[in-house]
């Protein structure tokens, strides 16, 4: 697939703060385009994640979605053993490294890696909050939406 600038993204996230409906048209065109991927994110694995969690997540995986679209406008369907498949590579990875700085441990998945805006946009959005606010990613979730959301990109770069 096509590298997916920061430019890329940055517009996908001004399309959908547009409206409501903005969003909800890019779900279903998600929904009807690849449904076992959208599926992959209400699975009983996300079953952890806090409310908040869960919506942040799906507005990321959109992001990503609406990005990737711009560059590449049909995908084979991905399938369910191909996201099981990479997620397990992507916590591999992550497990391997001992760091307990949540980025020096994201160091690895950016070696040589094709869609690094893109992995960039997902490591930022995820970052905790240097400006006081009230953070509503727990640090338990942090590394498991990070790992999510990576191997989302990595099934849509395959494809």
């Amino acid at each position: 697939m096509q590298f997916i600038s920061e430019d890329i993204i940055e517009a996908a996230v001004l399309n959908l703060e547009s409206s409501e409906e903005v969003l909800e048209a890019a779900i279903q065109d998600m929904q009807q385009k690849q449904p076992v991927l959208l599926g992959y994110f209400f699975s009983e694995n996300f079953d952890a994640f806090t409310q908040a969690e869960k919506e942040y997540l799906l507005y990321l995986l959109i992001v990503i979605w609406k990005s990737v679209n711009k560059i590449v406008e049909v995908l084979p369907q991905i399938e369910e053993e191909q996201i099981s498949t990479l997620e397990e590579v992507n916590w591999d990875t992550f497990l391997d490294n001992k760091s307990k700085d949540f980025r020096t441990r994201l160091d690895a998945f950016f070696e040589n890696y094709p869609q690094e805006d893109l992995l960039a946009f997902v490591e930022d959005a995820l970052a905790e909050n240097d400006e006081g606010e009230e953070a509503f990613i727990t640090t338990e979730g942090r590394p498991a939406l990070f790992i999510s959301l990576k191997t989302v990109i990595d099934c849509l770069n395959q494809a």
